[in-house]
């Protein structure tokens, strides 16, 4: 599976805002048990789930940034260390959170570095994960193979005006083409 091939998504799994709590609440209930001393966070999209369950929990939190993209774009197929974990993972127990888990590389390499620098034990968790994902997160909010429609990423600012994200109009336009005839979930988006 070749990570942001839109082709392979199935309906659409739109995210509200309260949907989002809810399944941060979700997963706290899960992780409290494990325990965990310090809470990673992947940029960007992981921090904002990192950051309500580091309040949720109270716990450290550290931001960390690996990722495919510069400026919004994709521009590598494999994650590149932007930003590492700091140094006081050592000896500690780490939980590695990210919004999504697509092919699973990036949420596994955060962990690996995490368990490289020291860390006593290291989980992952994501709000969402498909199910091709590979390896899976030890914690998932919820598991679907929609492309997910995000509160804080479906918008941005072109030249004063609010438009659907780019990445987000060709999705759903793929969708379209490849669902052509057949009766789909809408969004409310145009394209």
């Amino acid at each position: 599976m070749r990570s942001y091939n839109y082709s392979q998504r199935v309906g659409l799994e739109p995210i509200s805002w309260e949907r989002f709590e809810g399944l941060v609440r979700q997963l706290a209930t899960q992780i409290e048990a494990d325990e965990p001393q310090i809470i990673i966070g992947i940029a960007r999209g992981g921090l904002f789930p990192a950051t309500m369950l580091s309040f949720i929990l109270r716990r450290e939190f550290y931001p960390v940034r690996l990722t495919r993209r510069l400026n919004d774009a994709v521009v590598s197929q494999q994650p590149t260390w932007l930003i590492k974990p700091p140094d006081k993972v050592r000896g500690r127990r780490v939980l590695v959170m990210d919004e999504i888990a697509d092919s699973g590389r990036t949420i596994a390499m955060a962990a690996e570095e995490v368990r490289r620098m020291g860390a006593s034990h290291v989980r992952t968790a994501v709000l969402y994960a498909h199910t091709w994902a590979d390896p899976r997160p030890d914690y998932v909010g919820l598991t679907s193979d929609a492309l997910i429609l995000n509160p804080w990423d479906r918008e941005v600012l072109v030249e004063g005006q609010f438009v659907t994200h780019p990445e987000l109009a060709a999705a759903l336009r793929l969708q379209r083409t490849n669902n052509a005839g057949q009766t789909g979930v809408q969004s409310g988006l145009e394209p």
